[in-house]
């Protein structure tokens, strides 16, 4: 096998290791990526001798080095990742502020969780039993932790 084709097959091993980390995950790119690197390092000891063979072992583990550090340090995984963040938050209510018992109106349907007007405060709310339609009165059960149950007002 000549030189060309060796360091032919190390580089479409290269290429396809690159393509494993950065847009196919599973491994199946990823082993033949090895597989084709180590045939071709097999290759340049047999045809060419012992130094030749290690100039491109290292050759090769150089560049696989090198090719994975840019892989995980190019800018790729910033345009393949969310960039957005999570800004909502959970019912943080005062102590008391809404209790067993109160009443209020729903602002969307609960299906089962939506939106209560309950003593002039905007909060989630989660329907007991069924779903609730808006603009419907309902009535606090009970409230666990920062969830807030309620049922439709008889």
């Amino acid at each position: 096998m000549s030189l060309t084709a060796i360091i032919l097959l190390i580089l479409i091993g290269l290429f396809l290791l690159i393509i494993e980390i950065l847009f196919v995950p599973g491994m199946v790119l990823g082993f033949i990526a090895v597989v084709l690197m180590i045939v071709g390092i097999l290759f340049s000891y047999k045809d060419f001798g012992t130094t030749v063979g290690t100039i491109v072992l290292v050759s090769a583990a150089v560049a696989t080095v090198a090719a994975v550090y840019w892989a995980f340090n190019s800018n790729a995984w910033k345009k393949l990742g969310v960039q957005s963040t999570i800004d909502g938050k959970a019912n943080t209510l005062k102590k008391g502020a809404v209790k067993a018992g109160d009443t209020g109106k729903t602002i969307s349907r609960l299906n089962p969780v939506g939106k209560a007007l309950i003593n002039n405060l905007q909060v989630e709310v989660h329907a007991q039993d069924d779903f609730i339609d808006e603009e419907k009165d309902v009535v606090v059960i009970k409230i666990q932790q920062n969830k807030i149950h309620v049922k439709l007002k008889p």
